[in-house]
């Protein structure tokens, strides 16, 4: 079968925060300026918002420049942040900061707790107002170039494959979707965006980038145990300190509370598994009385780009642009993305509208990553530029010295220190002390599988495998035999497990792909980055309810 094609003039690759504020926008500005453009939305996610998943504290200063009055239109920013604490942590107790001494960026007046997906399905309504054409279950496989070499669209996803990536009885073709423009916001690591940093050497001017695995889950706790609005963000234990990491427990309304952890993946012991290093830290004695007699509603994982300014490729490319996590717009200082993501989300679609008013199409959106150099997003990722540099210097000596930078100087200092990548930082196994994780006691603490169920991801078996082994021998050869097969340790879903014959002899890598949370922490951990997650079929995943 051929495939079909579509024609728009702007296609906007993922759902998220950026992707639907550039979609708000260009309808906004066509209204505004009267011209009829066409936009499409795909979204790989079976609703807008199934997988979205972020803590979060939301800074609303961007969604007040796209929507003035959302507070009327129903936004659901339900929670105001009412106190911040800022807690270091030891084995068995700590210490709050006095938010006299913090920097501002770590200070929350005006923010609001949010639970991101429901905030991304108000933003789809508001797209739809519009006339934005939204696609959830659609996942965007394939970058398609036009003749001169510029991109022209992207193809969906084939639907009914074999395993074997053979045309089953139900094989459908996926479409063709192009456009004079293409804007891609797939969140952190996109496969696509990947594939076109590669393409266009957009990596070229810039460092590595470096990221840490979000895991989180949503309770409902007694009345007792909950004070709306409130912020706790926590350093130190269980992490030692020469390895980031940092939890976060956030009040939001009706007696819900968000718990989460990050852990930075430049560590260095490949026994550390950021899942059980999360379920340890729930037990820590100035934790733990904030969950107790509670109930675990959702779980969920996400990788997340943190290294900020110096790390951002080249934004533009001929025929679309990169925006939101794609570009790694979060600022890891504040612990915030969806504002960057937002704005940098209404700079493209701004640049991309004048372009097509100046009837251009598939080059380079030069004014894009201009506007952003001007913008108050540029000078407020400017400022914290060292946060993540400083931090790979220790807890405690990067604490001190970006606090020195951000109190003295407002992050306005000559140096921008460089960043590393994180895949390369993995030590031999033995080298390193294994971890003995207590076993779950299924009340504070739980396992993977029984986390996996509350995140409802479900994946169609008989497909190919999206979890791309670019060497089959690696896992074996390298992997286990090097550094103890870290893939079972830093999936937070169970994914990669080593299984061997009856005597246990003749060690294999099993991939259970049908648990993947689509967190894209293997395609970034692997030490010889032999992974290659790609887009599984359409719609599948999982299914976080307003995570």
């Amino acid at each position: 079968m051929e495939r079909e094609s579509m024609e728009f003039d702007v296609l906007i690759v993922g759902g998220g925060p950026a992707g639907l504020a550039a979609a708000i926008r260009l309808k906004q500005l066509a209204a505004e300026k009267g011209h009829d453009y066409s936009v499409c939305l795909i979204e790989k996610a079976a609703e807008l918002g199934a997988h979205i998943l972020s803590g979060a504290v939301m800074d609303p200063r961007a969604l007040t420049e796209l929507i003035p009055d959302w507070q009327a239109q129903g936004a659901p920013l339900n929670t105001p942040v009412s106190e911040d604490k800022v807690l270091f942590l030891s084995e068995t107790g700590g210490r709050a900061i006095p938010n006299g001494l913090l920097p501002g960026c770590f200070l929350n007046h005006g923010n609001y707790i949010v639970r991101l997906g429901n905030v991304v399905q108000w933003l789809g309504e508001q797209a739809e107002a519009l006339g934005v054409e939204i696609y959830p279950g659609f996942a965007g496989a394939e970058v398609l170039y036009d003749e001169n070499g510029a991109v022209k669209g992207v193809a969906t996803g084939d639907m009914g494959l074999t395993r074997e990536g053979e045309q089953g009885p139900n094989y459908e073709p996926g479409m063709e979707l192009h456009a004079k423009y293409t804007l891609f916001a797939e969140g952190c690591r996109g496969h696509l965006g990947k594939q076109l940093e590669a393409k266009f050497d957009l990596r070229r001017d810039a460092d590595p980038q470096t990221y840490g695995i979000g895991l989180k889950e949503l309770w409902e706790v007694p009345a007792e145990n909950h004070q709306a609005g409130l912020v706790v963000h926590t350093a130190g234990w269980p992490m030692d300190n020469a390895t980031y990491g940092g939890g976060f427990v956030y009040h939001l309304e009706d007696n819900l509370i968000a718990v989460g952890y990050v852990v930075g993946l430049d560590y260095k012991n490949p026994y550390l598994s950021p899942f059980e290093e999360f379920q340890r830290y729930k037990t820590h004695p100035m934790i733990k009385p904030y969950l107790q007699g509670g109930k675990r509603l959702a779980y969920g994982a996400r990788a997340i780009a943190a290294g900020g300014l110096q790390s951002q490729p080249k934004l533009v490319f001929p025929g679309g642009g990169l925006i939101g996590d794609d570009a790694g717009f979060l600022n890891a200082a504040r612990i915030k993305g969806s504002h960057a993501a937002i704005k940098s989300g209404m700079l493209a679609a701004e640049s991309a509208f004048e372009a097509l008013v100046s009837e251009h199409q598939r080059d380079e959106l030069t004014a894009y990553p201009e506007a952003f150099r001007q913008s108050w997003l540029h000078e407020e990722l400017h400022q914290t530029r060292n946060f993540k540099p400083y931090m790979k210097k220790g807890l405690y000596l990067g604490s001190f010295l970006f606090g020195a930078e951000q109190t003295l100087f407002k992050g306005k200092v000559p140096w921008t220190l460089a960043m590393t990548s994180d895949h390369d930082k993995l030590r031999p196994a033995a080298e390193c002390q294994p971890i003995a994780y207590p076993k779950p006691d299924g009340e504070l603490t739980f396992d993977r599988l029984s986390s996996v169920f509350l995140s409802n991801t479900n994946h169609e078996e008989e497909q190919p495998c999206h979890l791309q082994l670019k060497d089959a021998s690696v896992p074996i050869t390298l992997n286990l035999a090097k550094y103890d097969a870290p893939e079972q340790r830093y999936c937070p879903a169970g994914v990669y497990e080593i299984v061997r014959d009856d005597a246990g002899d003749n060690p294999r890598l099993q991939i259970n792909a049908q648990n993947c949370v689509h967190c894209k922490t293997c395609d970034i951990k692997d030490p010889s980055q032999n992974i290659n997650w790609v887009s599984p079929q359409g719609g599948e995943g999982p299914i976080y309810q307003g995570m």
